[in-house]
Order: C-alpha cells, then structure tokens, then sequence
C-alpha cells in the first residue's frame, strides 16, 4: 500500500486498522478524551507523529492516522481530511486552511478492477512554512515545496516548487514569493 503498489482496501488487517481510526478520530472529534492535554494524547496515538505546538481543530478524519506527520507548530483548521493509505508529511510551521483535503489513494482507470477495487496510494508532501487557503485539495503523489502559498479552492495536481504563489483548478503558479 505505502509503496505505491496496487491493493484491496477490503484486506482485513487494513479493516482492523480503520476501526482504530475510528474509534480514535471520534474521541478526538466530539471531546469525549476530555481537556486539551488529553485530545492532543488522543492525536499523539492516532498519528504517526505530531510536533510540539501542532494543533488540528477538530472535526478531523483520515484514513489510518499512522502515515501521517505533521511537524512542529503547524495549524490544521477545521474539517480536514487526510486519507493516509500512502505517507502523509506536513513540514514545520505550516497553515492549513478548513475544509483541506489531501489524498494520496488513486483508482485504477481499467472499469472492471475499478469494480474489484483495486487502489494504490502515492505520497503528499508539504514543505515548510506552506499554507494551503480554505478548500485546497492536495493530489496523490504531489510535492508542495517550502514557503509556498496555494490560494483557497486550488486543486494541486501536480508539484509545486518553493517560494511561489498558486491558485486555480489545476493550480498553476501565478507569481514567486
């Protein structure tokens, strides 16, 4: 699955492991884990890491939680969604708007294992100091490069590199930073 290759997201130790998500994304996303300190523990075991001073506003869901590393001091407003069948790496100081999506599974384009269901995952990669504006989807297999800013609803189809400005569906670069 991490590796790129095609799987069935039907396997039953993948199954075990979405109800571990499960059960942990709705501690974290109703308050049951209680106070601050508690909800962060709840991130700390859903995650595969979570820097000092990241913070995700709840509600929050993923697929595993364990390919996921988010670096110190980044912010992840509302409703984002992680789907983590591939590693998901958000650097250090990175602003992550609501409503976020980023996605490393990928379907087969043949009709008939699309039906079998038949998947592969791709990595995602955000630099440092990125920020990703309300709405932005993030493409299997794309890389986001340091201090780059991608404008609200932007759909990211491919790699950014550092330093620059993009928006639109597909994001093209408008200008470097």
């Amino acid at each position: 699955m991490r590796a790129g290759e095609w799987y069935l997201p039907v396997d039953d130790e993948l199954r075990a492991d979405t109800g571990r998500r499960i059960a942990l994304c709705a501690a974290y996303n109703t308050g049951a884990a209680g106070g601050p300190e508690e909800r962060r523990a709840v991130l700390g075991q859903l995650l595969g890491r979570l820097g000092e001073g990241a913070w995700i506003r709840a509600p929050f869901q993923c697929d595993y939680g364990y390919n996921i590393t988010i670096g110190p001091r980044t912010f992840v407003n509302f409703n984002a969604v992680m789907l983590d069948a591939a590693t998901i790496t958000v650097g250090a100081d990175v602003r992550i708007g609501p409503g976020v999506q980023l996605l490393t599974p990928t379907h087969e384009l043949d009709a008939e294992r699309r039906r079998e269901g038949w998947e592969r995952a791709l990595p995602v990669t955000i630099g440092d100091n990125v920020w990703l504006g309300g709405g932005v989807i993030v493409c299997p297999g794309v890389t986001i490069g340091e201090n780059t800013v991608v404008g609200a609803g932007s759909v990211v189809t491919r790699d950014l590199p550092p330093g620059v400005l993009a928006v639109g569906n597909p994001a093209r670069i408008v200008r470097e930073l």
